[in-house]
């Protein structure tokens, strides 16, 4: 027997506390901006926030499985909401004594209770495969509803805890990005950094995701030019390259000599290297 389709009239697009990304959920009614929603999601009732006009249903504009608005959140909706912030703390405790009483190599970052507080769900990072078999046992016998222990990586932990990068604001995975994309070291040298992976990486220990933002523009900028360490007459001279600065349109020459710095315009004056 087939599942029964729902259809909505609206699309409403919903953010949680603990994201930035907006996830679009359907209605019957609509919504205001800022206003306070209780909705299903995978993990059970969640209080959600309008981040968007509420549009006409569209199918296309949604990824996965959508979950419907229940209803607008209520006062008592409002109060719960912030009583399940303090006894998620109470619960993390707890968890953290299980963790050290049975020995397992797990490091919890977070706990959250559903709305309802039918399930409490933790998130750990492990380097290893963690057995939780008897964790999940202890921690119903104490908090007496559902267990979710979610296993994140080093970047989504970043992205939750939070902090400043090298740059002194706010780091991108907490401040703006909804999905992480890959971070190659190929992204550094076609930059023309200096690969120190220390330098290069952020909180995670991961590569940093700024890598990737100006990566396609240096790759545009340099698709012309020769490749590092290439040699080249300059002046009657044969000189190696070994250094570039894109940006500023200048290449660092090298013979056993002399060390030249010389403008792209003066080593390829047949070639236009003119600002667009």
């Amino acid at each position: 027997m087939s599942e029964e389709v729902i259809e909505y009239k609206y699309l409403v697009f919903i953010q949680f506390e603990e994201s930035k990304k907006a996830y679009g959920f359907g209605s019957n009614v609509t919504y205001n901006v800022d206003d306070f929603v209780v909705v299903e999601t995978i993990r059970g009732k969640e209080l959600g926030k309008v981040c968007q006009e509420t549009i006409d249903f569209d199918i296309k504009k949604v990824k996965g499985e959508c979950k419907p608005v229940i209803r607008l959140a209520t006062k008592y909706d409002l109060i719960q909401k912030e009583e399940n912030v303090e006894k998620s703390k109470q619960a993390m405790d707890i968890c953290k004594q299980c963790v050290e009483t049975l020995g397992l190599d797990m490091h919890l970052v977070s706990s959250e209770y559903t709305l309802d507080r039918s399930k409490v769900i933790f998130t750990y990072v492990s380097d290893d495969r963690v057995d939780f078999r008897q964790l999940l046992k202890d921690l119903a016998a104490q908090l007496h509803c559902r267990i979710e222990l979610r296993q994140v990586g080093p970047r989504n932990k970043a992205k939750m805890v939070g902090g400043l990068g090298n740059c002194g604001m706010e780091t991108c995975c907490s401040r703006f990005l909804n999905d992480f994309d890959t971070v190659s070291i190929n992204m550094a040298k076609n930059q023309l950094l200096a690969l120190n992976i220390q330098k290069l990486s952020g909180q995670c220990g991961k590569l940093m995701c700024c890598l990737r933002y100006e990566n396609d523009l240096y790759t545009d900028l340099r698709k012309d030019l020769p490749k590092m360490n290439s040699f080249v007459q300059f002046e009657g001279n044969k000189y190696r390259i070994t250094g570039m600065n894109v940006l500023q349109k200048t290449a660092k020459l090298e013979n056993k000599e002399e060390v030249k710095f010389v403008t792209f315009k003066e080593l390829w004056p047949e070639k236009d290297f003119s600002d667009d």
